[in-house]
């Protein structure tokens, strides 16, 4: 792991802990330097990134200052926003369709009638260890291929997720939020209630007050309120979830286009309870057309699954999963993103 980084979990952890509490001034740069061995280059990234994700706020000329709070447990109740307007596609590049090509004609020359073969319920052993290899190396999600589970997009997983954990449950949603996830939970049969959005997620007295089973949440720019939950928010969605027998489902949709400098750190990587199951599609990051999601389960929560619905067949067919594996494991997935990256955050310096 890169030295910022292990600097930047150091002193997360220690901000989470109390070890720093709100308000307080962290260490000077050099003093960190001095401390750590580390160079001030590197002390200034990782300070960047917890100021990125609102663990900490820079004042010029003081230093930086923790600005990560909690009260009873919840984040203070903050104004209602006024959410602006999502401009769809704008992620949106141009995809490298002859990279994406020539690994079409790779797979067909090299898998041969492997291409014929039934493919496991889960689906195939190459994708998830494709996909277990990638998430724990960009989105800090740890998970062997076992707990990964390949479907026909975020809407076909929304339903296996209702079977695994019960229709009985009472299921909560961002209001606003995409409109098929409540759609979709409803046709399952389960009761859902609609919680306000603030502007840095759920709002705390909302979630409070909630007598839900199920957290449905979208912490990166959360359609279409754009807003992005802040690092405390997304600890209060932990302990709101560790205070009872309740569940987190994180739709992690395009989480991988932020213009921060580290990826989002995601809620399931958070978590050490096992009750947060991680979901991410392709539609974004590739195109519309590849109807491909995956799901992410703790080991307990994978073997629920299998009991529950890992009776149903995959529903994506082999040769798009060889092709995704084979564009995963060869990096060119990871040159997109980070081109989709780079082209955002110069976007957002010029404006």
């Amino acid at each position: 792991m890169p030295a910022y980084l292990r600097l930047y979990r150091q002193l997360r952890q220690e901000i989470v802990d109390g070890f720093y509490p709100y308000g307080s001034k962290l260490p000077s740069k050099r003093q960190l330097s001095e401390e750590t061995g580390l160079s001030l280059v590197t002390v200034s990234h990782a300070l960047a990134l917890l100021a990125d994700e609102g663990y900490l706020e820079p004042r010029e000329r003081s230093g930086h200052f923790v600005s990560f709070r909690t009260d009873e447990g919840f984040v203070p109740r903050l104004e209602p926003p006024a959410f602006p307007v999502r401009e769809v596609g704008e992620e949106s590049a141009e995809f490298p369709f002859s990279v994406l090509a020539k690994t079409m004609r790779r797979v067909i020359g090299e898998y041969d009638r492997r291409l014929l073969e039934r493919c496991p319920n889960q689906g195939t052993a190459e994708l998830r260890l494709a996909l277990s290899r990638y998430l724990g190396r960009a989105r800090g999600v740890r998970a062997a291929p076992e707990q990964i589970f390949i479907g026909a997009g975020a809407e076909y997983l929304y339903g296996l997720i209702v079977q695994t954990l019960g229709r009985e449950k009472l299921y909560a949603v961002e209001d606003p939020s995409y409109e098929k996830i409540r759609q979709v939970y409803a046709a399952h049969g389960t009761a859902v209630e609609l919680l306000p959005m603030a502007s840095d997620g759920v709002d705390s007295a909302a979630l409070r007050a909630s007598r839900a089973d199920v957290l449905h949440i979208t912490p990166y720019r959360s359609f279409p309120s754009n807003v992005t939950a802040s690092a405390a928010k997304r600890w209060e969605y932990l302990r709101w979830a560790d205070a009872g027998e309740r569940y987190i489902v994180e739709d992690d949709f395009t989480s991988e286009f932020s213009t921060s400098s580290k990826p989002e750190e995601t809620v399931f990587s958070l978590s050490d309870k096992g009750n947060v199951l991680y979901l991410n599609t392709f539609s974004r990051t590739v195109a519309p057309s590849l109807r491909m999601g995956y799901l992410v389960l703790s080991e307990p929560m994978a073997e629920r699954f299998r009991e529950r619905a890992g009776f149903y067949s995959c529903t994506v067919p082999v040769f798009e999963q060889y092709v995704l594996s084979e564009f995963i494991e060869s990096g060119d997935y990871e040159r997109h993103i980070r081109r989709v990256r780079r082209r955002l955050r110069k976007n957002r310096k010029n404006k």
